[in-house]
């Protein structure tokens, strides 16, 4: 009884199939582990740099059904410090990025350019403030309580960042995940690419 030998397959048909399962496997980890962002504001420096390109962790606190708001598994939430992208509020087709600085529940406040939780002074020592001696009307805010499932958050440029103190908290349901780190970085400006910053952790 002879041997069959199996058919060797064509190389257009060998790299069709290689490129599928690497599509397959891309489209994988984007829809459930890690998707990526640029950064073209400048909302988050020192932190972020304009021209950043990051990863953000999509398991960070649960997981969702792709292309939708239920819950497969929903762990912990943000927590103190967390840099979190998200659905922006007022227009869910355009994504921001800030961190998170009120937890549901907590009394947020901002007095004279300093930020309060439940009434308590809060040391920020990532932030800058690019106009320290101007207070526009994002500079002061009556105490407020976040609400249930909701999040108050901030960029670190605080005099340059439009953040909840202008339109309010972020749903968790909104949130796709934590900024874990940064895998590229190009300066715009100077036409070159920013060596030091390629895989830093956001923190």
């Amino acid at each position: 009884m002879s041997e069959l030998t199996p058919k060797k397959k064509g190389v257009i048909r060998e790299y069709g199939e290689a490129l599928f399962v690497a599509l397959v496997v891309a489209a994988f980890i984007r829809l459930f582990l890690v998707s990526v962002f640029t950064i073209p504001s400048g909302s988050m420096l020192n932190t972020i740099q304009i021209g950043d390109y990051i990863l953000v962790n999509k398991l960070s606190y649960g997981f969702k059904l792709p292309f939708s708001n239920t819950w497969i598994y929903k762990g912990d939430g943000p927590q103190y410090g967390d840099i979190i992208v998200f659905k922006y509020p007022k227009n869910p087709s355009v994504d921001y990025i800030k961190r998170v600085v009120g937890l549901p529940g907590d009394i947020v406040e901002m007095r004279d350019k300093q930020f309060y939780r439940n009434g308590e002074k809060v040391e920020e020592d990532y932030i800058i403030q690019t106009r320290p001696d101007y207070y526009g009307a994002l500079d002061n805010m009556p105490p407020f309580k976040v609400p249930a499932d909701e999040y108050f958050c901030m960029g670190d440029n605080r005099d340059n960042s439009e953040d909840s103190r202008a339109w309010g908290t972020v749903n968790r349901d909104e949130i796709y995940g934590k900024a874990w780190r940064i895998y590229w970085s190009w300066d715009s400006e100077n036409n070159s690419l920013r060596f030091s910053r390629l895989g830093k952790k956001l923190e």
